[in-house]
């Protein structure tokens, strides 16, 4: 269960990185609110599962998966550029979640 929730936590924090982008230093109210809720949301997601997941791994696994969300909704809605590099960059990253988790 912890796995889960911090699989969810890693999304939310993709949810609240384009929000915070979104909300143009919180002047609009829809994307300001939604960072504020899903920051809540991912923070949370986190403590819960680092009751049982060990720290480093865990934070490891949820930057990550926020990190690459982000930049992937970057790529495919926000306009900034899929190059053959930046995407290997996110493999490798990918690469080294899945490392830490495997042999943890």
């Amino acid at each position: 269960m912890a796995w889960a929730v911090l699989i969810v936590s890693g999304l939310m924090e993709t949810v609240w990185a384009i929000a915070l982008d979104r909300s143009a230093g919180f002047s609009r109210p829809i994307p300001s609110i939604t960072f504020l809720v899903s920051l809540a949301l991912s923070m949370a997601g986190l403590a819960y599962a680092l009751r049982s997941v060990p720290v480093g791994t865990g934070y490891v696994v949820w930057v990550g998966i926020g990190a690459v969300g982000t930049a992937l909704v970057g790529m495919a809605a926000l306009g900034e550029p899929a190059t053959l590099p930046r995407l290997i960059c996110l493999l490798l990253v990918v690469a080294g979640v899945v490392g830490l988790k495997v042999f943890h």
